[in-house]
């Protein structure tokens, strides 16, 4: 699996998914192309899935948003008689590379992740209309939906088998889903996630594994009456049954071989060294004059723009760039600028679907940030541009070097600053449900209030240091070895242990049913992948499906 994956797609290109849009609710179809697998070697039978099947989902999830803010209920159904959706395609998971299953399973955790988001921030409730076979990850998308609707006809049902058939867990939140947000029976989720054939019928609606239970003859009925109730109920909340939405347009993007170039971002590409160097340009304009000219702007205004460009580097580099193991955040302009542009998104978010959803796009990007698993630099030089969303970056990586003073050779761009604003104290939390700050001074609440007290105030080093917001602060002749020292300190790691140890420390505080998923599910999913019993030659995994039983390690450990 070497061959370059592309996250970049749109509906006319779609091999696996339709939407059909009536008026506020919107009916998504998965109908998934047998041949239509990223790799060779599996076909995609059943509705089973493989990356490039939930590329395409979220991709699908993300153009809701912004280009349909007139939906207020989505419908997730099956294109395919007799089956819902048979999960992430186990040739697939067989055959593919450790890090690609891994990677596979995070991002398929953040799309799951979007759709309750875009039901709880953006008012577009994602239904769930199950006919025929609803397995394990075809499971786990139901369980993102808000509302799961199951027909009685003696046959659907809905199962998580992977730790009875293929000896793993399910990898998209099943496990957590179950408990924490359906709140299931500890002792009957033991039953349910131990049955092969899962739960039918009255069984799945006792359980709560459903929320609805409905007649065969009457199901498209139902389903097309629940989908309109819960438009209705919506239609006056998060957003506005008249706004219109905006098009995501084609990227601006040049790959090379040792560059990515975007519009509003460079990433560096240096192999030898294992280490992307991603630098952020600030805004060239001043930001909208009214929310008139935000939406003519669409997808080019700045804000939008980079969220864009930034998500779409950070997934290349997860999934292609495997031995880049650091990456560094640099930032180039002016940051009264960003501030500026942050602030009319801001103003605006409460009574303009766009800029609202703008923000929350930023919200999303910067968790994913968090989640990624490399290790996290940020320099801050002179002429960076680190403000409100993009001074969040300083504090989602894992050390920050600051410059102090006027750098030789750079005196016409002063010193290095960071501007705080109140984007920093509240829009953009953490999985933890914590604010970046909030998380970073877990046991000092005062420095918090103390950061806050200098919102808007363009600080130098020394006072960012005072302040704890960066981790060093660097002078001239101290910054070159110094940086080059930790960077060359950092490759010199174990990866795993790196991997590892930032998952740990970035995430302090309270868990909340995204860090379990992330956090605990991810590091046992992580393991398991690796262990003989599900991948070994005579593996659960690799013998699926050839009549064969698996021949398994006995020994807990």
């Amino acid at each position: 699996m070497n061959d370059r994956i592309d996250f970049q797609t749109e509906p006319g290109r779609y091999r696996h998914w339709r939407i059909e849009y009536d008026g506020d609710v919107a009916h998504l179809y998965m109908d998934v192309d047998e041949s239509g697998g990223l790799f060779d070697g599996y076909e995609l039978k059943l509705n089973s899935y493989d990356l490039g099947v939930d590329i395409e989902l979220a991709d699908a999830v993300q153009r809701m948003r912004f280009e349909h803010p007139e939906v207020r209920a989505v419908v997730l159904r099956s294109g395919k008689e007799g089956v819902f959706c048979a999960g992430a395609n186990i040739r697939m998971l067989a055959g593919a590379e450790h890090a690609h299953k891994v990677n596979f399973c995070k991002f398929t955790n953040e799309t799951r992740n979007a759709f309750e988001a875009a039901g709880r921030e953006s008012g577009q409730t994602y239904i769930a209309a199950i006919k025929g076979s609803c397995a394990g990850g075809g499971y786990e998308l139901a369980l993102a939906c808000d509302h799961i609707m199951l027909t009685d006809d003696g046959s659907s049902n809905v199962a998580l088998p992977e730790v009875p058939l293929l000896a793993v867990l399910p990898g998209t939140g099943g496990l957590t889903r179950v408990t924490d947000k359906r709140k299931v029976r500890r002792d009957i989720a033991d039953v349910f996630c131990a049955t092969e054939e899962g739960a039918r019928g009255p069984r799945a609606l006792a359980w709560n594994l459903v929320d609805e239970l409905v007649p065969n003859a009457r199901f498209d009925e139902v389903v097309a009456e629940r989908a309109r109730e819960f438009a209705e109920r919506t239609g006056g909340g998060a957003g506005k049954t008249d706004a219109k939405g905006i098009a995501l347009t084609p990227l601006t993007r040049e790959i090379g071989a040792d560059r990515l170039a975007y519009s509003a971002l460079d990433v560096a590409l240096d192999r030898a060294a294992g280490i992307a160097t991603l630098t952020i340009r600030g805004p060239e304009a001043p930001p909208p004059a009214s929310i008139d000219e935000l939406h003519e702007q669409g997808a080019e205004t700045w804000a939008l723009r980079l969220a864009r460009e930034l998500d779409d580097a950070i997934l290349h580099l997860r999934f292609n760039e495997l031995e880049l193991g650091v990456l560094v955040f640099r930032s180039e302009g002016e940051a009264a600028a960003v501030a500026a542009h942050e602030a009319f998104l801001l103003d605006h978010a409460g009574d303009d679907w766009l800029s609202r959803e703008i923000l929350l796009y930023w919200k999303r990007l910067l968790k994913r940030i968090d989640l990624t698993s490399r290790s996290l630099v940020a320099l801050i030089e002179p002429g960076a541009c680190f403000a409100g969303m993009l001074a969040e970056i300083l504090f989602a990586v894992d050390r920050s070097f600051m410059a102090e003073g006027e750098f030789e050779g750079m005196e016409e761009k002063g010193e290095a600053r960071i501007l705080l604003t109140r984007g920093n104290f509240g829009p953009y939390p953490m999985s933890n449900d914590l604010t970046r700050l909030e998380t970073r001074f877990l046991g000092a609440p005062e420095a918090v209030e103390a950061a806050r007290a200098r919102a808007g105030e363009a600080l130098v080093a020394e006072e960012a240091d005072a302040l704890g917001l960066v981790t060093f602060a660097l002078d001239d002749i101290d910054w070159e070895d110094e940086v080059r020292i930790f960077l060359e300190e950092r490759a010199s790691f174990s990866p795993d242990a790196m991997t590892g140890m930032e998952a740990n420390l970035r995430f302090a505080g309270p868990e909340t049913m995204e860090t379990r998923i992330f956090g605990r599910l991810t590091a046992w999913q992580n393991w398991i992948f690796q262990r003989p019993n599900a991948v070994g030659e005579h593996g659960a995994l690799r013998r699926y499906g050839t009549g064969q039983r698996a021949e398994y390690d006995r020994r807990r450990v």
